[in-house]
């Protein structure tokens, strides 16, 4: 039986549905997921394994009009993920006209090697109406050359299946990367932060957009199989620190059990979370505190 395996670097704008997608293709939750855009921030693997084939998904960061060295830091780690891939899936929203971030990432996508394979995948159908589906395909083809498209709905699984047949057969023959049991790249200290992080963007809507970030201080395993999780949220200002802790706590706690509840069916066994909350002054933009957090600039 043929083998197939390859790379699939999934590119869009912020908030158009790329962890969703992700988590949708692998049937279970590996990565963060809010309304707000810029929920993720790293490069994550996602690996799908069936009897004749592997699919490597690298989740990206949302590419945008950076305004601070977080920013900048994000939009390199979606552009260097692009590297050594076998196909590009350029994810984007059907329910809305290209913005100029669309279109930057098209021109990106133009410069790269025709010998690279890609895929236009239009996201959220089902918030669009047919005719606003067939002028929104007509527009983002005219932006980028030589794509095959597809359309689907992450968030409501339409379209999954015909999707995944299509990205098989777009990869090389090639044997299995990883063990067949793998599903990502991260270890769970690293994905409980993320869906700490992911807790508190839901929880607190637009109040504390994007200032924030989660760093685990101690991630252990006790004796009676309890994971014990230590964390330290950061934002930038004091009011920040007042509205992410709340009345008494009260957010604090809201965040932390909304956050214990998915690490605790992420990991298959009981969680206790501890969270504090810090204060660290305009932190997108010191070096030194982005590399303590992993968010680091590289060379």
């Amino acid at each position: 039986m043929t083998h197939r395996s390859g790379f699939i670097a999934i590119i869009g704008r912020p908030n158009v549905g790329k962890s969703t997608l992700l988590n949708a293709l692998l049937g279970q939750k590996i990565a963060a997921v809010s309304p707000r855009p810029q929920t993720t921030r790293r490069r994550q693997l996602g690996i799908f394994t069936v009897e004749n084939a592997q699919l490597i998904f690298v989740d990206t960061p949302g590419i945008h009009n950076a305004k601070h060295k977080l920013g900048e830091f994000l939009n390199q780690e979606a552009e260097e993920a692009l590297n050594g891939v076998d196909l590009i899936l350029w994810l984007v929203d059907a329910s809305t006209p290209p913005t100029e971030e669309d279109r930057d990432i098209a021109r990106l996508l133009n410069g790269i090697s025709p010998r690279t394979s890609r895929m236009l995948v239009l996201n959220k159908i089902d918030l669009a109406g047919p005719d606003d589906l067939s002028a929104r395909e007509g527009e983002f083809t005219a932006l980028i050359s030589n794509a095959a498209v597809m359309n689907i709905s992450a968030a409501k699984k339409l379209g999954m299946d015909e999707l995944l047949a299509a990205l098989i057969q777009a990869v090389p023959e090639r044997e299995a990367e990883y063990p067949e049991e793998q599903i990502t790249d991260l270890y769970e200290k690293e994905i409980a932060g993320d869906l700490i992080r992911e807790a508190c963007l839901i929880k607190l809507r637009d109040e504390v957009p994007h200032g924030m970030a989660v760093r685990i201080d101690e991630f252990k395993e006790r004796e009676n199989g309890m994971a014990y999780i230590a964390a330290t949220i950061f934002v930038e200002r004091e009011s920040q620190k007042g509205i992410v802790i709340g009345e008494g706590g009260k957010m604090l706690k809201t965040i932390g059990s909304a956050a214990r509840k998915e690490i605790e069916e992420m990991g298959g066994r009981k969680v206790f979370l501890e969270l504090r909350v810090k204060v660290s002054k305009d932190w997108r933009n010191d070096p030194n505190v982005l590399k303590q957090l992993g968010y680091g600039k590289k060379k």
